[in-house]
């Protein structure tokens, strides 16, 4: 619910479509979720970048990054969390609006949240990806020392440690991250993205 009662939506003379036909292919959303250390933001870019490759109209919105910039107000309690998502959900509309294949890594642990992006998109444009690993292998990997900090006590709100993450029940692609390889998960999205129709 916006603030302001005194702004009125200006319909775009360019339509999704039109880009979608100009580019050649469809425009949709890649949400790549999972937990810390599980491959998302590894795979997502891999993704991306075989896109690019093949000259798909592709960005990458991970969730690191954008607390640098957008979202550098927000931290990790879980309102700020689903605040964090519900910008990310906005951004990602409007690439997906522009006709491009946007792909988003965050860790976006609430299905609630998950469930309200998916809620902003035609049907078929919002593409739930889970990255399945277990707990003990991303701690295990831990690229970042997080869980060690974590069951330390230095981070607080850690997903998978003293907050939850909530799998997703149905999600349009599964990736066992620990049994597969970066280029057979890459494979796995191309060929969700050619059946569908959309590359």
């Amino acid at each position: 619910m916006s603030k302001s009662s005194n702004i009125t939506w200006h319909n775009a003379t360019i339509t999704k479509e039109d880009r979608r036909a100009q580019n050649g292919h469809g425009s949709c959303t890649l949400w790549f979720t999972g937990l810390s250390g599980s491959g998302k933001s590894t795979i997502a870019n891999a993704v991306s970048n075989e896109l690019f490759r093949q000259g798909i109209n592709e960005y990458v919105l991970d969730g690191d990054n954008i607390r640098h910039g957008l979202n550098k107000d927000l931290g990790f309690s879980e309102e700020d969390r689903t605040e964090n998502i519900r910008r990310i959900g906005e951004v990602a509309k409007l690439f997906v609006d522009s006709g491009q294949i946007v792909t988003t890594a965050f860790i976006s642990p609430f299905r609630s949240d998950r469930d309200n992006v998916r809620a902003l998109f035609a049907e078929g444009e919002f593409i739930e990806v889970f990255i399945d690993c277990p707990l003990e292998e991303c701690e295990r990997r831990d690229p970042k020392q997080l869980y060690v900090k974590a069951r330390k006590g230095e981070i607080k709100d850690f997903t998978g440690i003293d907050s939850p993450y909530e799998s997703p029940e149905n999600p349009e692609i599964l990736i066992r991250s620990d049994l597969v390889t970066v280029e057979e998960s890459v494979e796995q999205v191309l060929g969700y993205l050619r059946e569908k129709n959309i590359i």
